[in-house]
């Protein structure tokens, strides 16, 4: 307990109260105390100091008693006294004490021990009262010709930062760190001076630089990252100062720090447009991704190459490096490999394209003998779809690259070979000279493919391409043996007869077959044999058979369309009425025991509707052909694909030109800006004075842009406690990539100080504090700012909250708190619109198994209106074509997809309706959101609901 009299303090870091100290406590430990008292009472009093307690009456007795001490610990902690301790008496002046204190700094920036000397000098770049520097000024410069690196490093930040702030102390600063930088040898020494020379005196730093500029490939790396900001600095204050230090630039890229290497390439791009200057720095930037292990550092390498390659004049140059960039595709990483196959695409040519064909099929071909990369599959459709587009913009690499591929239609990666098959469609169908070649690959490798899908594609493009009587021969040949024995129920059913029959005769007992060996005693064979039997009669069934028999017919129908389509162009190829009649007649025994076999319960799932009625539709035509389902089979399928490729032909070329589309561009009739006529103002910043006047006649400007900018972050601001509270707080919320800052403002809205103010945050959501903000003392009617960083780990909705503790000086009651407001973290900031394939689309809506279906609530009386609503709330890209969603109809369907900055997929798929007879009514339907997480799936809904309750106040009423 605490008797009422005796003085009570509240301590950071204390845990109880049998440890607080009073003054007289202190001052016993203090002077008659040894070594560790003193310096545990030492640390109670930098403690106490910090909280708010002057300690006035313990100067002198630290100074007599504890100054003296030559203890390390006590000096650094000595250190850390001296910087808060109050150096001035209530009336403004010094405090004598003080004399005493700066004669101390004497002797310690004269002892013999350089740790001592290094950390004065560290210690005095924090002081800011220059009675107390200006004695130091002899000692401070006689530590420059120290023995040890580490006293001359810290004397030259102690003269740096006395010659900033206090230039009067030391006005020769400049030229005696010049003279000194001439004689010293330590590369850390050097770079501190050659630092303050950049700062204080840029043109004997230039000097300097001057004198050295052929030694500085032999330099140390921290100085050499020095110069190439000097360079940097000079060359863009002064261009006419460039052809003086480019060379110097030239040879800091073969140094041997990547740090410098990669700096200096920055440089010489900012400096010159050479190609000489571009295709060096580019080189420079291609070795660092090859040789850096770090895959975040080639990702930044690769950012800053397809920055260089967004200029017309340096994407020349760069197309001259491109098998070069195709060497960074050694690197295992697959984000890393994504962008250099972009990056080469862009930079290919007709000139190197055949080398760049080369090199993937080689990596291809890699990808397919060994798993020697985890993502190998992925990697392998990265290549496929870049070979693929080599082959659109230069087709005559197609003949060398289509062979190649199509062998790839066997792979057990079904995204690789859905891209390859995708690219073989679109080159059969483009270009005429090369389908003969495909027809017959494509024939040989038919019996080899594993994938239904794949199967069912290939049969597609086998009967709407094979236009020969040999190639449909072939195509049905393939067909009956990818089918086996016809008809297939009789020869299920004789299948099934023949192996009861068998395993009667060889299974004896309960599953066991007795076998004598070669010695004469008894083997048995155990069910698992048997069932092993099994699974090797499964593999043995033709493909197609085994498709059918796991239940799914829908290739089924894939080939009644296919044998309709080859047996109406072998009708019209050939006279002869008996071989037509025998192929039709063969066509539709395949077609009819297929539809047999799926409605005689033998497969593992019975035919669906649907593909019953595509099966009898195609029987129909077979049988009773007329000129319209005739003109169906044998050009409109055709002609849907060449509009499908148009389509995306000229979506493709929108993108190139959205990505070839300048930022900044000057019209020809925009106007001309001469500085001659553009006038200073008082504030020293520069104004057109024609048009901010003309802006402000016309009503539509008179803001500067610090003023928006500062409105915008005004937008931001979120009040966390009302204005009545004793504490008041607000924070403005940045969100970056993958991190939130919150900078608090905090106000002390009493007249008591308030110690130990703590801001404790905790949160909710994939949100984590990074680290727990600091105790502040505050005095009365005071405020501060806090900033606290939390990292974002993945893309949802996160609640901020917590609360503001603090003691009130010189009370005995508990902490006060203060309750603060959530802050909520929108969604909307970590999702950015994105785009994939159709196929990409399917597979990922078929992974993903968290949904949210949300329902259409809203006033929007306009389909398109609501869609366009929808995208701008979510910053999502709708997949689907305008050409497919414009038109008179009361319904839409659309597909829509975005990616979050954490690599996370949102996929959305719209379907709405409206009553075309009721011109007033509202948007019907609904939203399926999938995603990977639940979170984002979660998240993504909240805000279409927000966003649809904001579109009744917001739109129109109707």
């Amino acid at each position: 307990m605490v008797s009422v009299d005796q003085p009570c303090f509240t301590l950071i870091n204390i845990p109880n109260d049998s440890d607080m100290p009073n003054e007289m406590q202190l001052k016993q430990d203090l002077e008659h105390g040894d070594i560790r008292t003193k310096t545990e009472a030492l640390k109670k009093l930098i403690q106490m100091i910090l909280n708010g307690d002057k300690m006035q009456s313990l100067l002198m007795t630290v100074i007599r008693f504890v100054m003296p001490l030559q203890d390390h610990m006590i000096k650094k902690l000595l250190l850390v006294f001296w910087e808060i301790v109050p150096k001035y008496s209530g009336d403004g002046k010094m405090l004598q004490e003080m004399i005493l204190v700066c004669d101390a700094y004497r002797k310690d920036l004269q002892h013999p021990n350089e740790f001592i000397r290094g950390s004065t000098l560290r210690f005095l770049c924090k002081l800011k009262e220059p009675e107390l520097l200006e004695p130091l000024m002899a000692p401070i410069k006689a530590c420059l010709e120290h023995r040890h690196s580490y006293v001359r490093r810290n004397a030259v930040l102690a003269i740096y930062t006395i010659y900033r702030n206090f230039d009067f102390l030391m006005p020769d600063a400049p030229e005696l760190i010049a003279t000194y930088l001439e004689g010293e040898a330590d590369a850390s020494c050097k770079r501190n001076a050659f630092m303050m020379l950049i700062h204080a005196d840029q043109e004997k730093a230039l000097s300097y630089l001057s004198s050295c500029i052929d030694q500085v490939h032999t330099f140390g790396d921290i100085l050499q990252l020095v110069i190439v900001e000097l360079i940097y600095k000079v060359c863009h204050a002064n261009p006419s100062e460039r052809t003086r230090f480019i060379r110097c630039i030239y040879n800091l890229l073969n140094s041997s720090s990547a740090a410098v290497r990669y700096e200096a390439a920055g440089t010489l791009v900012t400096l010159s447009s050479a190609p000489t200057a571009i295709k060096a720095a580019a080189t420079c930037y291609i070795e660092l991704i090859v040789k850096e292990s770090d895959n975040n550092v080639k990702l930044i390498v690769l950012d800053r190459l397809i920055s260089l390659k967004d200029s017309p004049t340096h994407e020349k140059v760069l197309q001259e490096l491109a098998m070069d960039i195709l060497r960074v595709l050694g690197a295992p990483d697959l984000e890393v490999r994504k962008k250099t196959l972009s990056l080469a695409l862009d930079l290919v040519s007709s000139r190197n394209v055949e080398e760049m064909v080369l090199v993937l099929k080689k990596e291809v071909m890699k990808t397919n003998s060994s798993s020697e990369h985890e993502d190998s599959g992925k990697y392998r459709q990265l290549l496929v779809r870049t070979l693929h587009q080599c082959s659109v913009k230069f087709p005559d690499v197609a003949a060398t690259v289509i062979p190649m591929l199509i062998e790839f239609l066997s792979d057990n990666n079904e995204l690789a070979a859905c891209d390859v098959l995708v690219f073989v469609r679109e080159a059969i169908h483009r270009f005429e000279q090369l389908r003969p070649t495909i027809i017959n690959k494509l024939l040989d490798t038919f019996s080899s493919i594993k994938s239904v899908k794949i199967h069912r594609a290939a049969l597609w493009i086998l009967g709407e391409y094979c236009t020969t009587r040999e190639d449909i021969q072939s195509v049905m040949t393939l067909i009956r043996q990818s089918l086996g024995e016809i008809p297939i129920v009789d020869d299920e059913l004789n299948k099934k007869k023949g192996e009861t029959e068998e395993d009667i005769q060889m299974t004896q007992g309960a599953g066991v077959q007795r076998l004598v060996t070669a010695d004469g005693t008894y083997a048995s064979q155990s069910a698992f044999s048997a069932n092993a039997n099994v699974v090797k009669k499964e593999q043995s069934r033709p493909p197609l058979r085994q498709f059918l028999s796991d239940g799914d017919f829908f290739i089924g129908a894939a080939l009644s369309t296919t044998l309709t389509k080859l047996a109406l162009r072998y009708a019209a190829l050939t006279q002869d009425r008996p071989k037509t009649n025998a192929f039709l007649a063969e066509a539709m025994l395949i077609m009819s025991s297929v539809l047999h076999y799926g409605k005689s319960g033998l497969p593992t799932k019975p035919i669906t509707d649907d593909d019953v009625d595509r099966i009898a539709t195609c029987l129909r035509v077979l049988s009773e052909p007329s000129p319209l389902l005739m003109s169906i089979f044998a050009d409109r399928c055709r002609l849907s694909l060449s509009n499908m490729l148009a389509v995306k032909m000229e979506e493709d070329k929108e993108v190139q030109k959205n990505k070839e589309k300048k930022q900044t561009s000057v019209e020809a009739d925009d106007p001309i800006a001469f500085l001659q006529l553009i006038p200073k103002n008082e504030l020293g910043a520069t104004e057109n004075m024609f048009d901010l006047t003309l802006s402000q006649a016309l009503g539509v400007g008179g803001k500067k842009e610090t003023d928006i900018v500062a409105s915008s972050k005004l937008n931001k601001v979120t009040q966390l406690t009302g204005f009545s509270d004793p504490v008041y707080a607000e924070a403005y919320v940045h969100v970056n990539q993958y991190d939130i800052v919150l900078d608090v403002l905090i106000v002390n809205q009493t007249s008591d100080t308030l110690q130990s103010l703590t801001l404790e945050l905790a949160t909710l959501g994939d949100l984590k504090l990074v680290e727990k903000p600091q105790s502040v003392v505050l005095g009365p009617q005071d405020f501060t700012n806090i900033k606290a960083s939390i990292k974002v780990a993945s893309t949802e909705n996160g609640i901020i909250f917590g609360s503001i503790v603090y003691d009130v000086s010189g009370s005995t009651s508990e902490r006060n708190t203060v309750v603060l407001n959530e802050i909520h973290i929108d969604i909307m900031d970590y999702i950015v619109p994105g785009t994939c394939t159709d196929t990409e689309f399917r597979q990922m809506w078929a992974e993903f198994e968290w949904e949210n279906k949300v329902a259409v609530n809203t006033n929007i009386t306009d389909l398109y209106e609501y869609l366009d609503h929808l995208i701008k709330c979510t910053n999502m890209k709708c997949l689907t074509p305008d050409k497919a969603l414009h038109g008179e109809c009361g319904f839409m369907a659309a597909n829509l997809y975005a990616k979050s900055i954490f690599g996370e997929d949102a996929l959305a798929n719209l379907s709405i309706e409206k009553a075309t007879d009721h011109p007033s009514a509202t948007v019907t339907g609904h939203i399926r959101i999938r995603a990977k997480s639940q979170g984002m799936a979660l998240s993504l809904g909240d805000k279409i609901n927000f966003s649809q309750k904001k579109s009744k106040v917001t739109a129109p009423s109707g």
